[in-house]
């Protein structure tokens, strides 16, 4: 991100302040470290154990979001199951694969858009080199609601699958990463369809600011227009360090931890600077004993229950999605490795 955006977004919110002390014992780096370490074990159990339980389908919440933490953890160089990441990348390859034909038809597969846009984005994290198959998906990805402006969620699952710009991150990102020398000019046209729309269409809520923002980021969007969408999301930061799904609602681990991540990545906010360690400390605290983080569901379940090996029965899969995106801010604050 161009120094002059960081510039802008700090003038205008004054959140530069002094980087955190050294003195914080409880952002020492040994303390992420060790509630990394706590965390990772849980995220493997409930990737695996999703896998195990529903064996020809690929969960956001179980495998899209573990893998993407267990990816930024392997870069800080903490010790994964790298067995068990490679069956997690195979098990959705393959769940892709086997409606390949439905892609290129433009049909896609239950959950449509954001199923297919999260297990791209789980082979992006992974490494996953391009091929047949995401080839596949992304023309899915171009013809699917080519009648729109933008994408749309196939079910209602607050936070995770309700908000329209979350949908259309999952599908430009699958695009940008994925698409093909001979998809590239219709993936351009669509970009520049879907930008207008973003940049014209405002967030309602945490979730809507995390993923416009990050849509904005692939799309391309200007740095004036980049740091207005920042700032939005910045100024609902608590007192407490965290961010809340709902202005109604309390702070939780989800909404902090995504803000967290969309702000470092998308709007190019230094882990070190003060804003950022508010939130690790927010994080910290709400870890619990075991490793886990505990965010209590506000879906309407729409699929038989089971239990993936993740705690926290009703509430596991918005609390391992909570924990995949912990995890993953807390060790992006960590020097990478090679």
């Amino acid at each position: 991100m161009p120094k002059r955006l960081l510039a802008a977004i700090g003038l205008a919110f004054a959140f530069s302040a002094a980087p955190a002390s050294a003195a914080d014992l409880t952002l020492a780096a040994g303390n992420i470290r060790a509630a990394v370490e706590k965390s990772l074990p849980l995220l493997t159990a409930g990737a695996r154990g999703s896998m195990e339980k529903r064996e020809r389908c690929f969960t956001c919440h179980n495998q899209g979001l573990p893998i993407m933490a267990l990816a930024a953890a392997q870069s800080r160089g903490f010790k994964i199951d790298a067995d068990e990441l490679a069956k997690q990348l195979k098990f959705t390859a393959d769940f892709l694969d086997k409606n390949r034909t439905n892609y290129v038809a433009g049909k896609g597969q239950g959950g449509q858009t954001d199923t297919a846009g999260y297990a791209l984005w789980a082979l992006e994290n992974g490494g996953w080199k391009p091929d047949g198959t995401t080839a596949a998906v992304s023309e899915y990805l171009l013809l699917w609601q080519r009648d729109l402006d933008h994408w749309r969620p196939q079910s209602r699952r607050p936070p995770t699958e309700q908000s329209l710009f979350t949908s259309t991150h999952a599908a430009l990102r699958g695009l940008k990463t994925f698409g093909t020398p001979e998809q590239r000019e219709r993936i351009r046209q669509r970009t520049e369809q879907v930008r207008a729309w973003l940049l014209k269409t405002p967030a309602q809520d945490n979730e809507d600011r995390v993923f416009r923002l990050r849509a904005l980021h692939i799309a391309g969007a200007a740095e004036p227009d980049m740091s207005r969408a920042a700032q939005e999301l910045l100024q609902t930061q608590r007192a407490d360090g965290g961010w809340a799904q709902l202005a109604g609602m309390e702070t939780d681990s989800y909404a902090t931890s995504t803000a967290l991540v969309a702000l470092h990545q998308a709007g190019g906010l230094a882990t070190t600077d003060a804003t950022y360690r508010k939130g690790l400390r927010y994080l910290l605290e709400k870890q619990l004993a075991d490793g886990s983080w505990l965010v209590t569901s506000r879906s309407k379940p729409i699929q038989s229950y089971y239990e993936s090996g993740y705690p926290h029965g009703t509430n596991q899969f918005i609390s391992i999605s909570a924990a995949s995106w912990a995890t993953t801010a807390l060790a992006l604050s960590l020097p990478k490795v090679r």
